[in-house]
C-alpha cells in the first residue's frame, strides 16, 4: 500500500480538509479531493530526501554545539553591526567556496547552518563545479569565510553523511 499511496495519513487529512472547505460529502467532490490528495503524496514522495545513516554520531553532537556557539556569537555580532552602524566601514559581500561535500541531505544541512547563522545566507550552490555561492553581511575576509566553512562545517558533515 506504501508504493501507490505513501502517506496514508496525510492523503486521508488532504481529503478531509478537501471535504471541510467545500462543505459538502458529494462523491464527486470525495472523488476529486481523493484524486488532488492522492497526486499531492504522489509529489510529496518524489521530494523526499533518501535515507541517509549518519557514520559517527559524536561528530553530529560536536556540530549541534559548534553550530550553536557560532549563532550565539554571530548574533552578538550582528547586533553590534546594527546598533553602532558608524562604529567602522562594513562590506558586505559574496564568497565562493568550492566544496568536496556531496552528500545531498550533507549539503541541505549545511544550507540551514549556514542560512540560520545571523550575518551569513546562502546564496547558491553550482552542482557541476561544487562550489558554493555565500552572502556575508560583514566580509573582511574571503579567505577566513573558506577556511572557516571547510573547516568548521564541511570537515565534519562529510564525517557524518561520507
Amino acid at each position: 500500500m506504501k508504493r501507490w499511496l505513501p502517506f496514508p495519513l496525510l492523503w486521508a487529512l488532504l481529503v478531509a480538509m478537501w471535504l471541510a472547505l467545500y462543505q459538502s460529502t458529494d462523491i464527486a467532490h470525495v472523488a476529486l479531493g481523493a484524486a488532488i490528495a492522492l497526486g499531492a503524496v504522489w509529489g510529496l514522495r518524489s521530494l523526499q530526501a533518501p535515507l541517509t545513516r549518519v557514520r559517527k554520531p559524536r561528530a553530529v553532537l560536536e556540530l549541534i554545539g559548534l553550530v550553536f556557539a557560532d549563532i550565539v556569537r554571530s548574533n552578538f555580532a550582528v547586533g553590534f553591526i546594527v546598533l553602532h552602524p558608524g562604529a567602522r566601514g562594513r562590506t558586505a559581500g559574496f564568497v565562493e567556496i568550492p566544496l568536496d561535500l556531496r552528500n545531498p541531505v550533507g549539503l541541505a544541512a549545511l544550507a540551514c547552518i549556514i542560512t540560520s547563522t545571523p550575518g551569513t545566507a546562502w546564496a547558491g550552490y553550482d552542482s557541476k563545479s561544487s562550489v558554493l555561492t555565500m552572502h556575508i553581511l560583514d566580509l573582511v575576509d574571503e579567505e577566513t569565510w573558506v577556511r572557516t566553512i571547510k573547516g568548521r562545517y564541511e570537515r565534519r558533515l562529510m564525517e557524518i553523511f561520507e
